[in-house]
């Protein structure tokens, strides 16, 4: 399980927890002091991506596409915001 902590740019602080196999999402958490309205929505997110290859244009378009079917509001991040924090989780 790796940790990281990922500082928006103007923006929020993302802690993504996440487990890989090789480049693909296993198990993952997202929190932080980001809003997102229903709250419920993050827990979409994370089933959304599961078994998903890390790829910063991919999973920003699964969450998009999570979040418009949701009718989700998410403040103080984006998709490629939380995209970007599980690459460079990978990284690390």
């Amino acid at each position: 399980m790796k940790t990281i902590d990922y500082k928006i740019p103007q923006g929020k602080m993302l802690k993504i927890k996440v487990k890989f196999e090789g480049r693909i999402i296993e198990s993952i958490c997202i929190l932080g002091d980001f809003f997102l309205h229903p709250e419920s929505t993050i827990e979409d997110i994370e089933q959304g991506i599961k078994g998903c290859e890390v790829n910063i244009e991919l999973i920003s378009s699964k969450i998009q596409k999570i979040l418009d079917r949701s009718n989700a509001v998410l403040i103080g991040a984006s998709a490629i915001d939380i995209a970007k924090a599980i690459e460079r989780a990978l990284s690390n």
